[in-house]
């Protein structure tokens, strides 16, 4: 094989100089296809809830870390497995590719999931969720990789928030199986085993999936295959031209490639690449309060503002259909508002409106609050995922998310049981109190230290 230099080939100047296409979009979706699963499982479990503790195998309340009987042993296990995977397995992405681990994740969880709807003794549960999570981690962190590297760099920030408007689809759709399932016994069988077991789904999907999808055309490049990633461009290009009916601009070759180059992950605590790991750690560690400090309790917490279990359910329903248009307000701004201040600006919707959630005394505030709570987490989420991928170069780009990313888990770990112990004593609103100090520590950080991203070249950005 050929390790003829970068720019023979003009891999980088030909991706970033490609129009918006259907062939991308296709792309796009069917890596996108994986997060969908993953966000499935990701925000599941407060939906099912109310339906766990119902079949006695888990309690709101805990008597500890170790408290295996807890709802909330039942979240950290999964982000303990996630968190393993995110902070000690991210070289296998930049190692073996994005394809593969594309591939092996979403088996590795699909088979969890399957164990998680069969089994009923909490401890063997926790294990499987670990394992679940250990898939998630990789796929996460992977696939948020893949879509960036394939895209040109005046849309790559479209295309993947608009992956996640996909992708955010499956929070509404869990909350809707819940509603429909969680309150019966479908067979003489607990409704929450189907919504569970619906995950295991993605493991057949997969295999349809992944035929045909070309790997990383950046990665193989920073890898030395100069002739695999002419190729996989090359049927890009042509696919593209076939479907607009023109050819292809000339590309500017002055671009600069990347240079042949495996990486270190001591880079990210180098010079340049530090004040990115520590600004991007910090917005890592505090988003979780939101996202999951609150989806992962939201049948619960409208249960402690008085609503009947079948109501708070539909409540949640009602919330979560507001997530896809959230993803949608980041996919719109895009490309028309620095990405780094979307996330301001969704941090402050948040505390705003998690405010009025706790505060809140009539259904029509507490639910349209709850739901405005659950756009700003979308926003968020979509918006990040690009950001977060595209500050560090391709030859670390897994590793350096999956080690920021860790931190998420880290404190998704101990979220659940910091919920559970502040509605016992302080209540929603000392939730709340907790979801605001993080998300004005988001605005801080990102808002004060995170750079600028929108438009440029990811080598130039990040080289």
């Amino acid at each position: 094989m050929s390790n003829a230099a970068p720019r023979t080939y003009g891999i980088l100047a030909r991706i970033d100089r490609l129009p918006p296409s259907r062939h991308l979009t296709f792309l796009v979706a069917r890596i996108a296809t994986g997060n969908w699963f993953e966000f499935f499982e990701l925000f599941m479990p407060g939906f099912i809830s109310l339906g766990l503790v119902r079949s006695h195998i888990y309690t709101i309340s805990n008597r500890g870390l170790l408290d295996t009987n807890s709802f909330a042993s039942f979240l950290g296990a999964f982000f303990f497995g996630m968190l393993l995977s995110t902070a000690l397995f991210g070289f296998v992405s930049d190692r073996l590719g994005r394809r593969f681990v594309f591939v092996v994740s979403m088996v590795i969880y699909a088979v969890a999931q399957l164990f998680i709807a069969l089994l009923s003794y909490p401890l063997l549960i926790d294990l499987a969720r670990f394992v679940a999570g250990f898939g998630v981690g990789m796929q996460l962190i992977n696939n948020d990789s893949f879509i960036t590297e394939l895209t040109p760099r005046t849309s790559r920030g479209r295309y993947l928030t608009g992956a996640y408007v996909f992708v955010l689809c499956a929070i509404p759709f869990a909350a809707l199986l819940a509603d429909l399932l969680v309150p019966i016994s479908p067979f003489g069988i607990a409704g929450w085993r189907f919504v569970v077991a619906f995950g295991a789904i993605g493991g057949v999907v997969v295999v349809f999936v992944q035929r045909g999808l070309p790997e990383s055309p950046r990665w193989l490049e920073a890898r030395g295959r100069m002739e695999d990633a002419d190729a996989v461009v090359t049927v890009i290009e042509r696919a593209i031209e076939a479907e607009l009916g023109h050819a292809l601009p000339t590309p500017d070759l002055s671009t600069p490639d990347v240079a042949i180059d495996p990486g270190r992950w001591t880079e990210m605590f180098g010079r340049r690449y530090l004040p990115r790991t520590l600004m991007i750690s910090v917005f890592q560690f505090a988003q979780p309060f939101a996202v999951f400090g609150f989806n992962a309790f939201i049948p619960v917490l409208l249960v402690k503002h008085g609503f009947t279990i079948v109501h708070s359910l539909f409540y949640s329903l009602l919330i979560a259909l507001l997530a896809p248009v959230g993803a949608f307000v980041s996919a719109y701004l895009a490309e028309r508002m620095e990405r780094k201040y979307q996330i301001v600006a969704s941090a402050l919707l948040i505390t705003a409106a998690g405010a009025v959630f706790a505060l809140g005394v009539s259904v029509p505030v507490v639910v349209g609050a709850g739901a405005i709570l659950a756009l700003g987490n979308a926003w968020l989420t979509a918006i990040f995922h690009p950001y977060a991928a595209e500050i560090f170069p391709t030859r670390i780009r897994a590793r350096a998310v999956g080690f920021t990313f860790a931190w998420s888990r880290v404190s998704s770990i101990f979220v659940g049981f910091w919920v559970g112990d502040l509605l016992a004593v302080y209540g929603t609103d000392g939730v709340f109190v907790m979801i605001g100090v993080a998300m004005l520590t988001i605005v801080l950080s990102v808002g004060l230290f995170g750079p600028r991203t929108n438009g440029l070249a990811l080598e130039i950005l990040s080289p």
